[in-house]
């Protein structure tokens, strides 16, 4: 027989009773649409593994134009992440950090390449920075500098697309941080840039290393802005999205064999990031 709990006790729960609930049966009306929508996403990948030419992929990868495009792009997207940290983490610290007039507005636009049609970009940097543009004239008859149908110009219509994915991954890291800390740093007598550089920087390292990642990673299959404003020609700006655009029209195994290297190296991204671009951590 079992004495009754004392007052101001809580009993505890029954033997054999269950201690942590169980997850219920999902919906149905969720799990069919769910289902649906996975194998919507996961179908042409699979297609892509199925019609792989894999006897004559070692051939075709090995090629000297597989090799050459490969190269190009992992130069001209690192070199865009580059672009994107000096310029975009400064950017993200003033849009987590300060309060100006037209915040908001700024935020947008520094986003809006996210939506804009690579296409688009890609004639609003023509209009910019062609040899007729609005600065890029100045840049021509100044100082010679000529980005369009360059490699330059691949890089610089890569940072274009990337670098907001920096932008808003760094901007969420600076506002989950504590800016205690920086203040703290400055009533030691620490000036701001120097409590960014000592305090904030390593703090928000995790945040900025997921949005460098996630920007090389668009800059490298990186298409619209790039035929659009850097052209089509190999060894200068031919990436391998313009070479599998390229192979399709000639050599659909070579266009698959293309993009199996791509589709390895977004998987590999993703498994390296292990969910940080949701956090930011």
């Amino acid at each position: 027989m079992t004495s009754p709990a004392e007052p101001g006790t809580t009993a505890g729960p029954r033997k054999g009773g269950p201690r942590r609930r169980r997850a219920r049966g999902v919906p149905l009306p969720l799990l069919v649409p769910g289902v649906v929508a996975l194998a919507f996403l996961l179908l042409p990948l699979l297609a892509l593994l199925v019609r792989a030419p894999w006897g004559s992929l070692p051939d075709q990868l090995t090629s000297a134009e597989v090799w050459q495009a490969l190269r190009l792009s992992l130069v001209t997207a690192t070199a865009a992440t580059g672009v994107s940290l000096v310029l975009g983490v400064p950017l993200a610290w003033l849009l987590a950090r300060t309060d100006f007039p037209g915040r908001r507005l700024v935020r947008a636009l520094v986003t809006l390449p996210l939506v804009l049609p690579p296409v688009v970009g890609g004639v609003a940097l023509l209009l910019a920075l062609g040899r007729n543009g609005v600065v890029g004239k100045w840049l021509d008859a100044w100082f010679g500098i000529t980005l369009p149908f360059t490699t330059a110009g691949v890089v610089i219509a890569e940072a274009f697309v990337a670098m907001p994915f920096l932008v808003i991954s760094v901007e969420g890291t600076l506002r989950a941080a504590d800016p205690r800390f920086e203040e703290a740093a400055a009533t030691l007598g620490a000036s701001r840039f120097t409590a960014f550089r000592r305090v904030t920087l390593p703090l928000i390292a995790p945040g900025v290393a997921a949005g460098a990642v996630l920007a090389w990673a668009r800059a490298l299959g990186e298409f619209g802005a790039t035929i659009t404003f850097a052209g089509n020609f190999p060894g200068r700006t031919q990436t391998m999205p313009l070479a599998v655009y390229l192979a399709l029209q000639n050599d659909p195994e070579a266009a698959i064999s293309l993009s199996l290297v791509l589709l390895a190296v977004s998987i590999a991204v993703l498994a390296g990031l292990r969910d940080r671009w949701l956090t930011g951590t």
